[in-house]
């Protein structure tokens, strides 16, 4: 059955409850919750129906996608690139995007610089961490965190902002912790200036996520179903 748009809005109204439930069983401020909502292949109209609903933060996996609805929609919400992103799509991908999650290394980053001051702005960075430990995932290793995170605070153009990562793929709750508690480590060893988002949890797993300290959630599939 396909997700309608009345759907759509209680769904986020469910995961923001989710949210709060979890931020309070944590000790935690659940409106200090970033929910960015994941819309991969999900079209426009479904898009805008979430952004009606509340959703003021819209996360994205590829460029040309992104490009197609930032055509449509505008800077009306935070446009977040959440997907591996190459150095070749870096020109494409800074006239949209306020905050890329997932820089991985000192050239994207200084890519990422150079665009955003010929555009006469200032784009937001997460460094990505492998915290899976698979090798189909991207992201930096753990050991080289805090020195790729010392170069990327130094390039003009971006203001590293904090930490991504994704837990592995698995339903071992103890497995999916403990990559929490390692990105919350790496995250907590920043500089406060660069310790603004602690991005890891998705459908799931967030709940886990904020109880191990995430401010930013990205949800996709509780919001607008499977994708096809």
């Amino acid at each position: 059955m396909p997700i309608t748009a009345m759907s759509i809005a209680e769904n986020i109204l469910r995961v923001r409850e989710s949210i709060s439930e979890a931020a309070q069983q944590a000790g935690r401020d659940p409106n200090s919750i970033k929910l960015v909502a994941v819309t991969k292949t999900v079209d426009v109209t479904r898009t805008q129906e979430a952004i009606c609903a509340g959703v003021t933060d819209i996360g994205e996996n590829y460029v040309q996608e992104a490009a197609s609805k930032f055509a449509s929609i505008g800077p009306s919400v935070r446009w977040h690139m959440i997907g591996h992103l190459q150095t070749n799509k870096v020109r494409h991908a800074t006239p949209i995007f306020d905050l890329i999650q997932s820089v991985d290394s000192i050239h994207l980053a200084k890519e990422i610089g150079k665009r955003s001051l010929a555009l006469g702005k200032t784009t937001e960075v997460l460094v990505e961490v492998n915290i899976s430990g698979e090798e189909s995932k991207y992201g930096v290793n753990p050991s080289s965190v805090l020195d790729l995170c010392g170069e990327v605070a130094c390039v003009e153009g971006v203001s590293l902002s904090g930490l991504m990562g994704i837990a592995p793929f698995t339903d071992n709750e103890v497995e999916i912790r403990k990559s929490f508690v390692m990105l919350r480590s790496l995250w907590e060893k920043l500089p406060a200036v660069h310790r603004k988002w602690l991005s890891m949890g998705m459908t799931s797993d967030f709940r886990i996520a904020i109880e191990e300290g995430s401010n930013m959630v990205r949800i996709g599939t509780a919001i607008f179903g499977p994708r096809g």
